[in-house]
């Protein structure tokens, strides 16, 4: 009886020993298995419950961001890529394109469009810099000089040797202010286009009403830089083509530039943003495809607009030339365009005040005017058409675009803040508010920041504009980003006499690698979060637009800012921190942070202290 007794005793000993270890087990692949933090990934398409770039099972931002309050473990490096991606840009990879076998119509220059690869193709690392790279010339210096270490690539230099584009001189690349078309300098060219339309002084800003300036085909950007001294700012755009250094140039020098082709899709800026068109030289067909790129620019340019075309078509007296000038000329005149001037190699044209021209055209004129269905400010993604974008009712009354001369325009309200439901009362309280939050971050950086230490800004969610306007009293030049839900606003940046872009933040931007000195993402990463996208590929991008030195500044939720601080470390970006809850104000996302991180200087893997 008493063994009996013994042995149920111990098996009972046993039973609950197993119990113990089996609970003690669970709580084991609990702990553990909660403690490996996935990486967040977009949910726009299929997947098989995996990350298909960083790995990790797929799960929602906010559980990611719960279970990151528990535990803060995060990746403690992130790779460095090779050394030959150190100029990559992932959308404008042609690469990509012949490994994805895309077969784009080169002859409408569909191969320097955006083609963004897919999340499993994604380059998930950081992209370095060149070697011997050096922190970038501040500007003003930077127009006329760079290191050649940043951007190692002298072919145009030996290329446009004749047209003093620019010419190695020893560790720098000097820029000495010509074009194709003006080797004598951007600068004369100006004045003799001012000359050419009689405006007062010899000024292009004719008193201030020419502000924004499209130059296509602007190669390493002179006659935009030379325009910034005349209080006029150009969207200046180029394709990577065979001169494909030509934007890189530019954005290392300082000057507002971005990748851009007039192929298929409508160029990504609003209508009515542009008071002058240039090229100069610009190999463009204008007349293909029954003049859609002539009516891109018809989209794009502000009632009594100016086109100064610079090209052998406009003097030449060959058959080939001579045709091809008739049928531009024939084209612009069913348009509606005049011609303003000609004289020697230029001629320049200038778009009419309002509808009455459009509406006395014959019926079935060529081109047509475009349905009323028509967004002429829609442009992500959207083909261009082959029709004439009429004024509004509101545009063609007034004829002209009712805004003040620069610089008074910057804060005064403009007619089209109407469109998009705002008021002059709200647009002048945004203006304030930005005033005084750019004051806040100036406070915070203060000790770390000299003197024209920042030149390309890029504000990622411009809103209105009012930060850039708030950098009215400083050196640089803001890249306003409209994100597409955003887009109807980048109107009335434009009309502030401010220039931008519409873009998407689940895609990476077409720039070059090092191009921005400051980063501002206000309520960035909760619009990509609730798009599902990755907010490490986000960050990651940041870092390939940032130059070595920059400052990024994050606003956003307290919950996206500890997460994203986490990777702070991790990006290199600890050169200099500081965190600060901001005063609230009638912006604020409810609760806001502001995270303001620096980037090291880095090579090889090894940051440079």
């Amino acid at each position: 009886m008493k063994q009996k007794s013994e042995k149920l005793y111990t098996a009972k000993q046993i039973t609950s020993a197993l119990i113990a270890f089996i609970f003690l087990l669970g709580l084991l692949c609990l702990y553990y298995g909660s403690s490996f933090v996935p990486a967040l990934s977009r949910s726009d398409g299929e997947h098989d419950g995996t990350d298909p770039v960083l790995g990790g099972n797929i799960r929602d931002f906010d559980d990611l961001l719960e279970d990151q309050e528990h535990n803060p473990e995060v990746p403690k490096s992130i790779p460095i890529c090779d050394i030959k991606h150190s100029e990559l840009i992932p959308c404008l990879d042609r690469n990509l394109i012949y490994q994805m076998k895309l077969k784009p119509n080169l002859t409408l220059m569909e191969h320097y469009e955006r083609h963004c690869p897919p999340p499993e193709r994604r380059f998930n690392c950081l992209i370095p810099p060149p070697i011997g790279y050096k922190i970038p010339i501040r500007w003003p210096e930077s127009r006329d000089e760079v290191w050649k270490a940043n951007i190692p690539h002298t072919h145009l230099a030996q290329e446009k040797s004749d047209q003093n584009w620019m010419v190695v001189n020893g560790e720098k690349i000097n820029f000495p202010g010509g074009g194709t078309h003006f080797h004598d300098g951007a600068n004369k060219y100006i004045v003799s286009l001012a000359r050419m339309l009689k405006f007062p002084n010899d000024k292009l800003h004719n008193g201030g009403n020419i502000r924004n300036v499209l130059d296509v085909g602007c190669g390493v950007a002179s006659f935009g830089a030379y325009l910034l001294s005349h209080s006029i700012i150009a969207m200046s755009i180029a394709p990577n083509d065979v001169h494909e250094n030509q934007i890189q140039f530019a954005l290392e020098r300082g000057i507002p530039s971005t990748l851009g082709v007039l192929g298929t899709k409508r160029l990504p800026y609003p209508s009515r943003s542009f008071e002058l068109a240039h090229c100069s030289r610009c190999r463009i067909d204008w007349l293909q495809r029954d003049g859609i790129l002539l009516l891109e620019l018809d989209r794009l340019l502000r009632p009594g607009g100016y086109f100064a075309y610079s090209s052998p078509e406009a003097y030449a007296l060959d058959p080939e030339n001579r045709r091809i000038w008739n049928a531009m000329h024939d084209l612009l005149r069913r348009m509606c365009w005049r011609v303003a001037v000609k004289k020697d190699q230029t001629v320049i044209w200038q778009k009419p005040l309002g509808n009455g021209c459009y509406l006395k055209r014959d019926p079935g004129t060529q081109p047509p005017l475009c349905s009323t269905g028509d967004d002429p400010d829609a442009t992500w993604n959207v083909h261009m058409k082959a029709c004439i974008a009429p004024y509004s009712a509101k545009m063609h009354k007034q004829r002209g675009s009712g805004l003040v001369p620069w610089p008074k325009r910057l804060t005064a309200a403009s007619p089209r803040l109407e469109d998009i439901g705002v008021s002059p009362e709200q647009f002048h309280e945004d203006t304030n508010i930005w005033q005084f939050r750019v004051n806040e971050y100036w406070k915070q950086m203060k000790s770390v920041v000299r003197k024209n230490y920042f030149r390309n800004v890029m504000d990622m969610n411009s809103n209105l504009g009012g930060f850039g306007a708030a950098l009215k009293d400083t050196d640089v030049w803001v890249m306003n980003v409209a994100p597409v839900n955003m887009s109807a606003r980048l109107k009335i940046i434009y009309d502030r006499g401010l220039i931008g872009t519409v873009h998407d933040w689940c895609e990476a931007f077409s720039t070059y690698p090092r191009t921005f000195d400051l980063l501002h993402a206000w309520g960035v990463f909760s619009e990509i979060q609730e798009h599902g996208c990755s907010v490490e590929d986000l960050l990651i991008e940041m870092d390939r637009i940032l130059r070595p030195d920059g400052f990024v500044i994050i606003r956003d939720k307290p919950l996206i800012i500890n997460y994203i601080r986490k990777f702070v470390t991790a990006l290199r970006w600890d050169r200099w921190l500081s965190e600060v809850e901001p005063r609230s104000d009638a912006l604020s996302l409810s609760e806001e942070r502001v995270l303001i991180a620096r980037k090291k200087l880095w090579s090889g893997g090894v940051s440079a202290m």
